[in-house]
């Protein structure tokens, strides 16, 4: 194993013709500009491969594996560059905190899942490099976020792609740069496109009492289907069994939201799944002791199709005051930092298959 190489990026790099500016193995890294004027990088190898934005947010765009577009359905086919959460939502992996997160309430200031998801990023870089698990590319970089007399914290995001693997590894580094406690809140938002007749499996009992549904709408979403929506949260209520199989008459309009209380297994880690109905099945692996929340968010709106089947998390969606009413806000230290990881993608079918073995 070699010592990782680091190439700094520069937002002047980037124009609207693709290049590659790296390769390793079987491995690749093209930088290009969409025509909103976001910059891109694309992460290769054989089997698939994933967009980032690394001056937005470090979202994953898209994500695509065996063929597969992993990404939710939205009415964006580009980043537009806005830093306003649903005027350019439709990635496959946003960051969201740090010192606040989830839903506004009235009693709240702060933006729909904080400053995190959309934020200006002035470095990133593409490191090359090889460990005990072989070659792979990283997308990194650093945000600093500043309030004069309140926060200062810098989020330093990793996203890994490895030889002929059909997953990535994502984590990210929260750090509290003043000399005084810091509250934090942070979920990993993860938008997989969801498939009529897909099945869900993971490793939470599959009671209500583990799989608690959010009986309620948040005001910023529209539907026309609130009543039939309602009444079958009403029935989640006693049997969440009822949306493990995604049945295309499911009433998903606009979102049904639980919260999970994961197991982990012997290695630290929780597992969910969603089986696509030709055998492969897209994945969250996440560990508990670092994000004890797991939130599942449903939505098929027609335009919108999304399965959040993990969002893992360290509180609920409810935003800041809630979550603090709730005992659900954590605390950084001065010059404290914690890291959060998750792993995700896609099995090919025969893992999927162990997996769900594995889970009963």
């Amino acid at each position: 194993m070699n010592e990782p190489i680091r190439f700094e990026l520069s937002p002047s790099m980037f124009g609207p013709k693709k290049q590659t500016i790296a390769t390793f193995g079987s491995l690749s890294a093209s930088i290009f500009t969409y025509d909103s004027g976001v910059e891109a990088i694309r992460l290769e190898n054989s089997l698939g491969g994933l967009t980032i934005l690394p001056y937005h947010g470090q979202q994953i765009w898209r994500c695509d594996f065996l063929g597969r577009e992993l990404t939710m359905k939205s009415i964006f086919d580009e980043p537009t560059g806005s830093r306003d959460y649903l005027m350019s939502y439709g990635g496959f992996l946003l960051h969201c905190g740090a010192t606040a997160m989830g839903v506004p309430s009235d009693q709240d200031d702060h933006p729909l899942h904080g400053d995190l998801p959309n934020a200006a990023y002035r470095n990133a870089a593409i490191i090359a490099g090889s460990d005990e698990k072989g070659r792979y590319l990283s997308v990194t970089g650093r945000y600093e976020h500043k309030v004069a007399f309140n926060c200062r914290y810098s989020a330093e995001p990793t996203i890994k792609l490895r030889e002929k693997a059909t997953g990535i590894d994502v984590g990210i580094t929260i750090s509290n740069l003043r000399a005084e406690p810091m509250p934090l809140m942070y979920m990993m938002h993860i938008n997989f496109r969801p498939e009529d007749n897909a099945e869900l499996f993971y490793t939470a009992p599959k009671t209500s009492a583990a799989v608690r549904v959010h009986n309620s709408v948040p005001g910023h979403i529209k539907s026309g289907h609130i009543e039939d929506l309602k009444a079958f949260m009403d029935k989640l209520e006693t049997d969440p069994t009822l949306h493990h199989v995604l049945k295309a008459d499911l009433p998903l309009d606009p979102e049904v939201v639980f919260t999970v209380h994961y197991e982990a297994d012997s290695e630290g880690w929780a597992k969910t799944m969603l089986r696509y109905p030709d055998g492969t099945g897209a994945y969250v692996s996440h560990r508990p002791d670092e994000l004890p929340v797991g939130i599942r968010w449903l939505s098929r709106k027609g335009d919108e199709e999304a399965a959040g089947i993990c969002l893992p998390a360290t509180a609920e969606h409810k935003g800041f005051s809630a979550e603090l009413e709730k005992g659900n806000v954590q605390y950084l230290e001065a010059h404290q930092s914690r890291t959060f990881r998750v792993k995700t993608g896609l099995l090919d079918s025969g893992e999927a298959k162990h997996l769900a073995d594995k889970i009963g």
